[in-house]
């Protein structure tokens, strides 16, 4: 059954219709801590704070997932065609999911019909850097939670999707903005809060963390991540981050010192620590910043009790190619020379896959997961680049006009090895599961100097293919070796996240719009269906009424068309879209 509704919202009220009355979410903390267990709903993004996006499921597997089919397909509907990056919630037969320019449905998941819509009210002058995407929301109670592009924290009444609370994260018009899906953590104190980090590295933006009673949408606590900046709890100045200002950074640059948290957090049970990763230190141009600017380019672990950072890692200190760090921390348990670890996995935009000591950030082992490394020689003992110093863009001071430094090609580009979309890790396999992108990029700084909601670059770039017949790569990684146990190359780049289930499968989908299913053990490809659409979105699925669904949102777009340079002009022909897929197996199929 399709269901396609051209829809034209004006409003920022939601338009509830006569269905609302089917919606009845009421969400514990300890739903959402076991949620990687409970198959019959999906109450967080990564299904599961720790962010595995595993799910045991296996009515879906190897023999019969050639019997899947679709049974309904929902559009978002309007001109809002644009980087449909969300992961879909479930609860009490009812799918919560965002779209592009700060929206939200919710979805009858037995029909596909609209339960409720609600739109925000952007106003003039947003300043996205990546494109208006949105990545999902959280759920606690009664109510849905979701970030929008005006950098604001909306809380919805999950029966009728009327706006409960809207909080201001950070001031758009000096460039911040908001499109992670918000993390829930539970706290001994504060009872559960709601954590979220802000966008705009682009911008000069200072990287924060915040948490916020979910009644009420008040601020407990904050967290800056660069160094210099001062922590706040309950109202009260705290600590300040790395304990001064300038010990990593000269002058005044960290009071704009980017390292925006913009991908969110992960949480992990057993440490009761919540990770985040930090964006690109500002400007782009490093000469302007020496030192290791101090924590950009990282992952933190924060104490959703009292905001403090635990421990803090730099993939890649002094950061001159752009290479965030906020990809997600995965937490697991690794058994390395006879002894079980409390480990942490992050495939890093640099292009090295880090293993560390989740209890206190220790460094573990880091091994390239994309080929042709050229920014670093390796990574040493501890952890750091080796670095070669052909391969950091040059000072335009030194140039003859001072306007332009040397030129280099870097590899990865500045997309990175791995960005934003999400890895997943197999309980059965013990293996990750990357989506990568093979390519390289022109770089070159220039001269710059910071202005409120201006570009705060000072860089120059063009990304190319280093590859003539693919860019993507989906890498099954393991873990305690760095061995890539198999690698399916795709001629577009992979922009989407990754699903591994019980059924000893791997789904992710491409900007050619297929939703792929692959055999976890040997990435055979068992499964294909072509959406219409190229898919920049995380798979997930669950169980209802007996039976396996499996969703997809689906819609072109991100940050690859806006920056890819030569990339994006070898995927122009991609058409945008926006719209919610769920497929299963007939019954009657299903053993077969």
């Amino acid at each position: 059954m399709k269901n396609f509704k051209l829809l034209a919202v004006a409003s920022a009220l939601a338009c509830a219709t006569g269905l609302t009355s089917q919606v009845s979410a009421d969400v514990g903390v300890a739903d959402i801590v076991g949620d990687q267990a409970s198959t019959g709903d999906i109450v967080s993004y990564g299904l599961g704070p720790r962010g595995q996006r595993y799910s045991p499921l296996s009515m879906i597997n190897k023999e019969n997932i050639k019997n899947l089919f679709p049974v309904w397909s929902f559009s978002f509907g309007g001109e809002k065609q644009r980087g449909q990056e969300s992961q879909p919630l479930i609860k009490d037969g009812v799918m919560y999911v965002t779209g592009s320019y700060s929206r939200m449905w919710a979805i009858d998941i037995a029909t596909g019909e609209e339960l409720w819509q609600y739109d925000a009210r952007l106003p003039e002058g947003i300043l996205p850097c990546c494109d208006v995407v949105n990545r999902g929301a959280a759920i606690l109670g009664d109510k849905v939670f979701f970030g929008t592009l005006d950098a604001k924290i909306v809380a919805l009444d999950a029966k009728t999707g009327k706006v409960v609370w809207r909080k201001k994260i950070a001031d758009f018009e000096a460039g911040y903005s908001y499109t992670a899906a918000p993390l829930i953590v539970p706290t001994e104190a504060h009872g559960p809060l709601i954590l979220t980090g802000n966008s705009g590295g682009e911008f000069g933006v200072v990287g924060e963390v915040q948490a916020r009673n979910p009644e009420t949408g008040d601020l407990v606590w904050t967290r800056p991540v660069i160094e210099g900046h001062a922590g706040t709890l309950n109202g009260k100045e705290t600590s300040i981050t790395g304990g001064a200002a300038n010990t990593s950074w000269p002058g005044d640059m960290w009071k704009n010192g980017g390292g925006a948290p913009w991908l969110g957090g992960t949480y992990d049970p057993d440490t009761k620590l919540a990770f985040f990763g930090t964006g690109n230190p500002a400007p782009w141009n490093s000469y302007l910043r020496p030192g290791d600017n101090k924590w950009t380019s990282s992952r933190v672990a924060i104490n959703p009790e009292n905001g403090e950072i635990e421990w803090g890692f730099q993939t890649t200190p002094h950061d001159g190619w752009d290479y965030d760090g906020v990809n997600e921390f995965v937490s697991f348990d690794m058994e390395k020379d006879g002894k079980m670890i409390k480990a942490g996995a992050t495939a890093d935009r640099n292009g090295f896959f880090y293993i560390l000591d989740r209890t206190n950030g220790d460094f573990i082992s880091a091994t390239p997961f994309v080929k042709n490394i050229t920014w670093a020689k390796g990574i040493d003992e501890n952890g750091r680049p080796i670095w070669d110093p052909e391969n950091r863009p040059g000072n335009p001071a030194e140039s003859a006009d001072g306007k332009k430094g040397k030129s280099i090609f870097a590899v990865p580009s500045f997309l990175g090895g791995k960005n934003w979309m999400p890895m997943a890790y197999s309980q059965d396999t013990n293996l990750f599961y990357i989506p990568s992108n093979e390519w390289g990029m022109d770089i070159w700084n220039e001269p710059v100097t910071y202005k409120k909601g201006a570009a705060y670059l000072g860089a120059g770039f063009t990304i190319k293919p280093i590859f003539d017949d693919y860019i993507g790569s989906l890498k099954a990684v393991d873990p305690t070796t760095g061995d890539i146990k198999w690698e399916y190359k795709n001629k577009a780049p992979l922009w989407g996240g990754v699903l591994t289930t019980g059924g000893g499968l791997v789904f992710t989908g491409t900007p050619e719009g297929f939703l792929k299913a692959f055999d976890e053990e040997t990435g055979e490809e068992l499964w294909k269906f072509q959406t219409g659409t190229g898919i920049v979105s995380s798979p997930i699925t669950w169980e209802q009424d007996g039976e396996q669904y499996l969703t997809i949102v689906t819609g072109w777009g991100g940050a690859v068309p806006l920056w890819g340079g030569e990339v994006a002009k070898f995927v122009s022909y991609l058409n945008q879209g926006g719209s919610v897929w769920t497929f299963k197996i007939p019954e009657q199929l299903a053993g077969k």
